[in-house]
C-alpha cells in the first residue's frame, strides 16, 4: 500500500503545527513532530547531545507508521536541505510555510517564548529553501 509522506519546512512560529491540525490531520493524516519526541526523551526542547537519538526515534516512528499504511506528516522546521536529505529519500512532499521572519519573532515574544529568538534569527539565516520566505501561510 502506497502512503504519502509530508514534511513541513518552516521557521518555529510560522504556522506548522496549525496547518498540521487544522489541514492534514482531519484528512487522516498521523502527525509525527520531533518536539513531542523530545520532551518525550528529555523532558526539554532541546538538548544538543539527544538530537542524534531523537531522530533516529522521529525516522523509526515514521517508517513504522507507513508500514502499517498511514499517512504521516512531519511537523518540524527542515529549513536546510540536509535536514530534508533523509525525507527526500523516503520519497516526501514538501509544504513550506513560507511565514515571513517578523512575524514568527513577533509570534514568539506574544507567546512568551523569547528563548527562541535567536533560533528564528539562526534558521532565517541558514534557510536554503529555493522559494523565498515571505508569504503568510498561517
Amino acid at each position: 500500500m502506497k502512503t504519502t509522506l509530508i514534511v513541513t519546512v518552516g521557521l518555529p512560529r510560522s504556522g506548522k503545527t496549525t496547518y498540521c491540525n487544522q489541514v492534514l490531520k482531519p484528512k487522516g493524516f498521523v502527525i509525527v513532530n520531533p518536539d513531542s519526541f523530545r520532551f518525550a526523551i528529555h523532558g526539554q526542547t532541546f538538548v544538543p547531545s539527544a538530537e542524534p537519538f531523537v531522530w533516529a526515534a522521529v525516522y523509526a516512528a515514521v517508517d513504522a507508521l507507513r508500514l502499517a499504511g498511514h499517512d504521516v506528516v512531519v511537523d518540524g522546521t527542515h529549513m536546510t536541505k540536509k535536514r530534508r536529505e533523509s525525507w527526500e529519500q523516503r520519497g516526501a512532499e514538501f509544504h513550506l510555510m513560507g511565514t515571513k521572519k517578523e512575524v514568527c519573532l513577533e509570534r514568539a515574544k506574544l507567546t512568551g517564548r523569547e528563548d527562541i529568538l535567536p533560533v528564528i534569527e539562526r534558521m532565517a539565516y541558514e534557510c536554503d529553501w529555493p522559494a523565498a520566505i515571505g508569504e503568510d501561510v498561517f
